[in-house]
């Protein structure tokens, strides 16, 4: 795949570049490794005055860099700018809190002294040069839920980004280096994945983070796991929205029609999956195909577009051929099923509903990266929660209900990492944020994500 930015808008090619050689590539390695050593050895104070300043760039730099993302990957210019200011909101965050997420840990007095130590703690320490392969839907956003994190607890990245937003990755790399880190401490690798596993095998590089689809997540893992190097993974969604019938069906419907579109529906943790129970069913799905008929589809730059373009014209067919499947052996499309008229130019989709999906349609157990929503009635809460753990992935998961006791079955028994009562799944750096099954495994963002690449290390003085 060339690295390329592609307008999915027009589908038009307005920028092509030239992959980094083996040279360049051993010189960004080199001088990873390099601004590591001197880097490590800086305080949090010091990290964090750069992470703010990075933050401070991106607020000024927002209405530029949001026209970026959306000429590289279709998203609305709104969307984009909440995106960047999601970013910078983040960096502050890990630069006011790194240093007591990441504090020395004390164990009680007496396990020390049963140890036979004067004093103990653990302490968290950077791994090193971390390789982040990250996907092209939140190209700010995928990039800086690592980067903020990782360089605040005094690691280094190398970003392999995805091919056809290479503007967006090469901004970032700009971004930090004005912002005042070290040309080492973040930077861009501009190859195809065909170079990621000799990147991977380099000893200097110590771990790596891969957002993407299942298939890449094996890759990566595989050459991971034979150099015995950390990895942490944010795959696949399908993530089921589950209506019982305390809901309070109008904000349920609101709140569908949101959490199967953003980002053209081109979201890890959208809601794709609507679990419905049959009290319900018929008013919900009336509600939540009146407003996806109701959605603007159309040019992202254009103030008051809902849905933008798919990212390509080969997810559009990927898309298309779900939909198509899921047709022909009897599924109902109660609205959308086909490209948009008066858009030919572009990789548009109609928001989509399907209702009468079967276990042998495509669109049952593969992940729609679009907006296609897949609608399953349910006679009560058994099949629900058997529907939504009817798949192979366990990203989040969102549960319409005021029962408490609904609540904390679908707590115990929901196979996600997430589980969201009353709303819609959304990432926040207080939180972590991860799956289970072959959605992946660690977590990125909260605590939990910063100590990800972190080495727990044990400090044990003799009495």
């Amino acid at each position: 795949m060339p690295i390329a930015t592609v307008n999915p808008a027009t589908g038009e090619t307005e920028r092509v570049f030239a992959p980094h050689g083996a040279d360049e590539i051993e010189e960004r390695l080199s001088r990873a490794a390099a601004d590591f050593d001197r880097y490590r050895a800086t305080g949090f104070a010091e990290r964090a005055a750069l992470l703010n300043r990075a933050a401070d760039l991106l607020d000024e730099d927002t209405p530029d860099v949001a026209r970026t993302i959306t000429t590289e990957m279709g998203k609305p210019l709104a969307a984009a700018r909440a995106e960047a200011a999601k970013c910078a909101k983040t960096m502050r965050w890990y630069a006011r809190h790194a240093e007591a997420l990441l504090a020395d840990e004390h164990p009680d007095d007496g396990d020390v002294r049963d140890s036979g130590a004067s004093r103990a703690y653990v302490r968290y320490r950077p791994l090193g040069v971390v390789l982040a392969v990250m996907p092209w839907n939140f190209p700010l956003w995928q990039v800086v839920r690592f980067a903020a994190p990782a360089l605040m607890a005094g690691n280094v990245g190398l970003l392999k980004h995805a091919s056809n937003v290479p503007q967006t990755a090469l901004y970032l790399e700009d971004l930090f280096r004005r912002a005042g880190f070290a040309e080492g401490c973040f930077q861009t690798l501009l190859v195809g994945s065909d170079a990621i596993e000799d990147v991977l095998r380099d000893p200097r590089v110590a771990a790596a983070t891969l957002t993407g689809s299942e298939g890449a997540g094996r890759a990566v893992a595989a050459v991971a796991g034979d150099e015995i190097k950390k990895t942490v993974l944010e795959l696949g969604g399908s993530d089921p929205f589950v209506v019982l019938p305390s809901a309070d069906l109008a904000a349920a419907a609101r709140t569908a029609v949101t959490a199967r579109t953003q980002n053209a529906g081109q979201s890890c943790i959208a809601a794709k999956r609507f679990v419905v129970h049959t009290e319900v069913y018929d008013a919900f799905v009336e509600r939540f195909a009146a407003g996806m008929r109701e959605l603007t589809v159309g040019d992202p730059t254009a103030e008051g577009t809902d849905v933008g373009p798919l990212a390509s014209e080969q997810g559009r067919a990927d898309l298309e051929e779900l939909v198509d499947d899921a047709l022909r052996r009897g599924a109902t499309a109660v609205c959308g099923g086909q490209r948009p008229k008066g858009l030919e130019r572009g990789f548009y989709y109609e928001p989509t509903v399907l209702t009468g999906v079967t276990p042998e349609m495509r669109v049952h157990r593969e992940e729609t990266f679009g907006p296609v929503a897949t609608v399953y009635r349910v006679a009560d809460l058994d099949e629900a929660v058997a529907v939504a753990n009817d798949t192979p992935f366990g990203l989040s998961s969102n549960v319409w209900t005021t029962d408490e006791a609904e609540q904390e079955r679908c707590v115990r028994d929901l196979q996600a990492g997430g589980v969201y009562f009353n709303g819609m799944t959304a990432s926040h750096p207080a939180f972590p944020f991860g799956g289970v099954k072959r959605s992946g495994y660690g977590r990125e963002l909260s605590g939990h994500g910063i100590r990800e690449f972190c080495d727990v290390t044990t400090v044990w003085h003799g009495a």
